[in-house]
């Protein structure tokens, strides 16, 4: 009975979820409009990617719009060329906003630092109304109150001190052009708010933080007051955020209640980890897209690894691109667990992702151009023969390597040189094998010219094993060793049929001619 009750509540609750989704959501379709909003203080990395995709899948979900605004305030770290980079992935991961500093849109200017007038004008409405101040602690002060709390074990914490200024002293600092800041006023008696994935939520913030700064002494603002006044002015109606701002957003709804304004719905997303439960970090250099980017990972690999780790989709398979992802997408089944992300995977996701790339002909067709760029740079003038640059012999290379390969770049590494510059092959390495090489390279050689143009792996690997039958003191075994030398001067690799395909009939005859000369003089 007790399993039964607990079936029970469990299908009440996920019932109750899927409908507050649904009000919220089926009610604005013509509506939502949703935000990415990083700080330009770093590029983008993979839990980034993962706020703005969910952003992004909702939007599209609902017929709505995804913006991308750029938290540029905090100008002591801001890191050049960030800015860009973060829109210039968002695009390459296919994703793109449909407003931002890049693109525009009826509710611009997109970077904050461009907003610094609305920013001002809002705090001094707040202080005009009673529910901010001015602050003309120093440094120096607050850095002791910092020390004194810290030293008796206690969260430090400003003791609002300017809170209680008469009139006339602030003006007499003010006139004198003392530094100041301007703070919020927080107040007891939060009220609780529905978050769409945590529930049902209350943090009475005035009981352990002190009032925040809200504007700066440099005039920026900080996030507190600039995320609110941005949500505000673009008509946000849902932020979809990190499950880190869920403990912020009772003050940052303080600031609604006192500006007058009504709040957007709230869904705080739970964080992406790494698989063994630790913080996903920064300091990870390789969680930043670009170097994703730059190591071959495809775009649609990525989207597909974050969102499979996760929650939120009727299914959880592998291989599903952007558009089965939104069609797929279902909110009220977000979970508040953390997501483990297992990046060894990821060469999986990759490698099934790249077949349905060379499967597609528009997609191969551009992978043809990129894999032939990247031969040119590997190998430039080691390459004897400019026909494998052309499409066909490089579309036939990768519909024969799909599904054994993760990315485009192995194919330049010197595991593959041989489909690009013809292998050195000594008479030393050759007598090692065999001492019929001439009889085994007539052999092929006449096999070449019985079968013509096409030439297919079943059929070769039937005639080979013919072949091997032909021999006198050759096993099967080091015939596969001597064909496989000849052909790539290597002693692993792709099956000796496949590389046979790969190459082709005229390739072949040179390398096995090649082998024959070689034969003869030694």
């Amino acid at each position: 009975m007790s399993w039964l009750r607990s079936c029970h509540i469990l299908n009440t609750v996920l019932t109750h979820r899927a409908a507050q989704w649904t009000r919220c959501c089926s009610t604005v379709q013509d509506q939502v409009r949703v935000r990415f909003a990083p700080s330009p203080t770093g590029f983008l990395h993979l839990g980034g990617l993962r706020t703005a995709l969910y952003n992004y899948i909702f939007a599209k979900k609902y017929g709505g719009s995804f913006i991308l605004r750029l938290e540029d305030t905090d100008q002591s770290r801001l890191v050049p060329g960030a800015a860009e980079s973060i829109e210039d992935m968002l695009e390459w991961a296919g994703i793109p906003p449909d407003e931002s500093p890049r693109r525009g849109g009826p509710v611009g200017p997109y970077l904050q630092s461009q907003r610094l007038d609305l920013y001002r004008q809002t705090a001094l409405q707040l202080v005009e109304s009673g529910h901010a101040y001015y602050c003309f602690c120093s440094s120096q002060r607050l850095e002791l109150l910092k020390k004194d709390a810290l030293r008796t074990g206690q969260t430090p914490r400003y003791d609002n001190r300017c809170r209680h200024l008469r009139a006339e002293q602030v003006q007499e600092k003010l006139a004198q052009g003392a530094p100041h800041v301007i703070r919020f006023r927080l107040e007891t008696g939060v009220e609780p708010f529905q978050d769409l994935i945590f529930g049902w939520n209350r943090h009475e913030v005035a009981q352990v933080e002190g009032d925040p700064v809200v504007i700066k002494a440099d005039g920026f603002p900080t996030y507190h007051l600039a995320n609110i006044v941005d949500d505000h002015h673009m008509k946000i109606s849902h932020v979809l955020r990190g499950s880190e701002w869920l403990i912020s957003t009772s003050k940052h709804l303080l600031m609604y209640r006192a500006l007058g304004w009504r709040p957007p719905t709230f869904g705080h997303l739970p964080l992406l980890m790494n698989k063994d439960g630790s913080k996903l970090s920064k300091r990870q250099g390789d969680i930043f897209i670009q170097s994703f980017q730059r190591g071959g990972v495809l775009p649609e690999a990525l989207l597909d690894i974050t969102t499979n780790c996760g929650s939120g989709f009727n299914t959880n398979r592998m291989g599903r691109k952007i558009d089965e992802l939104i069609s797929e997408f279902n909110p009220s089944k977000i979970t508040t667990h953390s997501a483990l992300l297992d990046l060894e995977k990821l060469a999986e996701f990759n490698k099934i992702h790249l077949q349905q790339r060379i499967e597609d002909e528009e997609q191969c067709h551009m992978l043809i151009n990129d894999l032939r760029r990247q031969i040119q740079r590997a190998y430039n003038t080691e390459i004897q023969d400019q026909d494998v640059l052309h499409e066909d012999y490089i579309r036939r290379v990768l519909h024969l390597r799909k599904g054994h390969i993760s990315t485009l770049n192995e194919l330049v590494s010197p595991a593959y040189s041989y489909l690009w510059v013809r292998p050195s092959v000594s008479g030393q390495q050759v007598a090692a094998l065999t001492a019929e090489a001439q009889h085994i390279a007539s052999l092929v050689l006449r096999l070449m010219e019985e079968r013509g143009e096409e030439l297919a792996v079943d059929r070769l690997n039937k005639d080979l094993k013919t072949l091997a039958k032909q021999t006198k003191a050759t096993k099967y075994r080091e015939l596969m060793k001597l064909l496989r030398l000849a052909l790539s001067g290597l002693q692993q690799g792709p099956s000796v049929a496949e590389m046979m395909v790969s190459l082709g009939r005229a390739e072949i005859t040179r390398r096995f001619q090649k082998l024959l000369l070689l034969s003869e003089t030694s």
